[in-house]
């Protein structure tokens, strides 16, 4: 059965793929420190959402601030300590990183709660679902006869509507997602309407770095490239085919295998 994460990985870098496949035979930290990463972002907005309940609509911007931020740092810095005990490489630059996001998340989150409640006239725990609906993290999905399984990281219920979340720390794109997000969330999609027995016609890409959602519309041609990429995946892991990949500065420079892959 194959992974959406095989599919992540080929849409990044095929060869990397090759590698984590067929060469490489040491357990690979990075994409488990990814895992508790996320786990870490996902429990910080669980503490966000229970914070926004104490706040009152009088309150002024900073102090809407203030009550959003507690008990924040705190749990970084203890899940961070947890992590390190695992020994996957976590580093203090990694964790400022992860701080410096979720303040920024919690000033814009601040000032759209002082905007939605001085609209409504109301108090956020009144209106707290604008913003947290109904949804399940982390939610194993699963189809046997596609032979396909993920982890999404959100599925948010609408109106009995589906809605698959992926959350990423990268930067975007000027304007719409990056291709291999799009995969991503159509693998999602497909998964999800196999186990709920609906349709899905959109998803979310939550970039985190800048507070932005941007929507994906789940259409013929997507879906069509979905299982285009899975038979090249399938090509290199069961067949070991060998893929020729253009040098790209930026991501060798950054990969754990570019000995193995830039090695003349």
């Amino acid at each position: 059965m194959m992974n959406i994460s095989s599919i992540k990985t080929h849409m990044y870098c095929p060869m990397k793929l090759y590698i984590q496949n067929h060469i490489d035979v040491e357990e690979n930290k990075d994409y488990q420190l990814a895992i508790e990463i996320k786990k870490l972002k996902i429990d910080i907005q669980d503490l966000i959402q229970k914070n926004m309940r104490k706040i009152k609509k009088e309150m002024n911007l900073i102090e809407i601030e203030s009550i959003l931020s507690e008990n924040i740092n705190s749990y970084i810095e203890s899940t961070a300590d947890s992590i390190k005990s695992m020994n996957l490489g976590i580093d203090d630059e990694q964790i400022s990183d992860i701080i410096a996001d979720s303040y920024f998340n919690i000033k814009i989150k601040a000032l759209k709660t002082k905007q939605a409640m001085t609209i409504l006239d109301k108090h956020a725990f009144e209106i707290i679902d604008m913003f947290f609906p109904n949804c399940m993290y982390s939610y194993l999905l699963k189809d046997s006869r596609l032979e396909l399984i993920g982890m999404c990281d959100k599925i948010e219920i609408i109106d009995g509507k589906y809605y698959p979340v992926a959350i990423k720390s990268s930067n975007p794109p000027l304007k719409g997602v990056w291709d291999q997000d799009a995969i991503e969330l159509v693998a999602y999609a497909i998964l999800l309407e196999e186990e709920f027995d609906t349709e899905v016609f959109v998803g979310f890409v939550d970039y985190e770095k800048i507070g932005d959602r941007r929507p994906v519309v789940m259409d013929v041609n997507l879906r069509k490239g979905l299982f285009d990429v899975i038979r090249e995946v399938k090509e290199i892991t069961d067949n070991k085919r060998l893929p020729n990949v253009k040098k790209n500065n930026k991501k060798c420079g950054k990969c754990e295998y570019k000995d193995i892959c830039l090695k003349d």
